[in-house]
C-alpha cells in the first residue's frame, strides 16, 4: 500500500475501511524508514489526548533526549535511544475495538 510496515484493521473486522479511501483497510500503526529517522505512526494518538499525554510523560521518564513528534508521528533518530519497552506499552494501550470506536467518533465530527 504505502511502502511502510503497517498494522491495519482489516475489512473483515471493519468493513467500511478508511474514510479517505474505503477500499483500503483502516490504518492503525505504521513504521517507516526515512532518510534521517525512523517514523512510528500510532493513529490512535491523533484522537486520544489522554494516550498522547501518557506517552509524552512516559517518554520524558524513559529517554533523556527530547521527544520529536508530530500529531501521530514519533521520529526516532538514534537506534540506541529507542525505548523499545515504551513502544510496546504504547502498542498495547489501545485495542482494535478501542481504535475503531475512537475513529468512528472522530470521523463523524
Amino acid at each position: 500500500m504505502s511502502g511502510m510496515l503497517e498494522w491495519v484493521v482489516p475489512h473483515s473486522l471493519y468493513p467500511p475501511g478508511y474514510h479517505c479511501d474505503p477500499s483500503l483497510p483502516l490504518p492503525f500503526i505504521a513504521l517507516a524508514s526515512q532518510k534521517h529517522f525512523i517514523a512510528l505512526y500510532h493513529m490512535g494518538m491523533t484522537v486520544d489526548d489522554d494516550l498522547r499525554a501518557w506517552f509524552e510523560d512516559e517518554w520524558s521518564r524513559a529517554v533523556s533526549t527530547k521527544l520529536d513528534m508530530g500529531k501521530s508521528c514519533i521520529r526516532l533518530k538514534k537506534l540506541n535511544t529507542i525505548p523499545i519497552a515504551l513502544i510496546g506499552e504504547l502498542a498495547a494501550k489501545m485495542t482494535v475495538d478501542d481504535w475503531v470506536r475512537l475513529y468512528e467518533r472522530a470521523v463523524r465530527r
